[in-house]
Formats: structure tokens, sequence, C-alpha cells
């Protein structure tokens, strides 16, 4: 765990159904290396989002440990885990989040200005991010302006816009149709390639899946070996 940039533990989690416990995490481990593409696949309500919330710290572990960047995430404060978060955790889900009252530009450059760098380092920041995504002609444009597939690249780029170890993606492309999965798929791998971010990937898509570098699936709470195919 120790080169690992996102590794946990002997993770539970479970959760009460109708006054039954529902076991949904059951002592899983993983580590993530530096660089690395890794998909995670499993059934609807197999508890995939769940392992990523709890890896993103946005969700605590009834038992267990999740390092980040070395650092224990659920060791510390709320405090402490929020700037653990920001600074070395990306996040991408199925839709977008991004705010529709600002530009692209404005998006992505949002992180950075809430951690106190100035508006030009910011801008600067945000346009270089966004033309590696195919959208340095898209700059003022509002969400609203945007294809699906574009506003999905501009969270991409937001993701990574605080340079993290790590970018955990929630069915990325579940939203889109196949020609417009395809070309998120290969910024996404552009990206990796050019900045050695690591991914971690939950998605049902097994196209995508096969484009990781390695891919587990959750069955019965465990996390086993996958072979997309």
């Amino acid at each position: 765990m120790n080169k690992a940039v996102l590794a946990c533990q002997g993770i539970d989690k479970c959760y009460q159904e109708a006054g039954q416990p529902i076991h949904i995490l059951k002592s899983v481990s993983l580590s993530v290396m530096p660089g690395e593409r890794l998909a995670i696949v499993g059934s609807s309500g197999s508890g995939k989002s769940t392992l990523l919330n709890i890896l993103g710290g946005l969700d605590k572990p009834d038992a267990g440990e999740v390092m980040v960047a070395g650092q224990s995430l659920y060791a510390v404060n709320e405090r402490r885990r929020s700037s653990l978060r920001n600074h070395q955790l990306g996040f991408v889900y199925q839709f977008h989040h991004l705010l529709h009252e600002f530009t692209a530009l404005e998006n992505v450059a949002m992180p950075l200005m809430i951690a106190g760098k100035s508006s030009a380092e910011s801008a600067d920041r945000a346009v270089e991010l966004l033309e590696r995504v195919g959208l340095a002609h898209r700059l003022r444009h509002k969400p609203a302006q945007l294809s699906g597939g574009e506003r999905q690249r501009v969270a991409i780029a937001r993701a990574l816009v605080n340079q993290p170890a790590c970018v955990l993606m929630d069915e990325p492309t579940g939203n889109l149709d196949r020609h417009t999965a395809e070309d998120v798929q290969h910024y996404l791998e552009e990206l990796n390639r050019t900045l050695a971010t690591a991914f971690v990937v939950v998605t049902h898509d097994l196209q995508l899946a096969a484009r990781m570098e390695r891919a587990l699936e959750l069955v019965d709470g465990q996390l086993t070996q996958f072979n997309p195919g």
C-alpha cells in the first residue's frame, strides 16, 4: 500500500433493509498504483458506487482503512479529510454536475480559485485542460450550450484541474451514445498517458472496462479479477 496513490484494506459496509442487515462490502482490499487505469464492474446494486464513495471519502466504512497518497482518510477529522479529497482526488459522475450559470472555463477554473489560486492562474490551467479535451473553441459556452459529450469532457477537465493523484469515475459514459462514449474514452486515455494520473472507473460498459489496464468485478461484496474480453 505504501507506493499506491489510493488503497483500501478490509473494507466492510452494511446497510439495514426491512430490519435485516445487508452486507454490501465484505473485507474489500485493493491498491491503485500511480498512473494506473482500473475498471470496477458489477451488477446493479452490487455496491460499486458505495465502494467508490468510500474510496473518495464520501461515505465512511463500517470497518477497514482507506489510504490516499499514503495518508489514512478516515483516521483524520472532516477538515483534513476534505483537504485530502480536494488535493489528491478528482471526481467524475454519470451526470456532469456542472454549474449551469457559469461557462466551461469558469466551471473548470473554480476548484483552483476555491483553493486560493489567482483568477489568472486558475484560468490558464483551465484553458490548458479544456484544450486537452478538445474544447478550446467552447471556453465561453455554458453547459446548456454544450452537447452531452462536451459537458462530460468539461467535467473531466474540472476533475483534473487540481492535478490529483487519482480520479474516481462513476459511469462516466453511462449517459452517452456509443460514438460519444468512444470520444470520451479517447480523451481519458490521452489524459492518462500525458498526465500520469490514475483512474478508477466504475462502469457497466464492458468496452470501456476492456480499455483499462486492469478490471475487477464486485460479486457478493468482494472483488475478483475480471476479464472484460
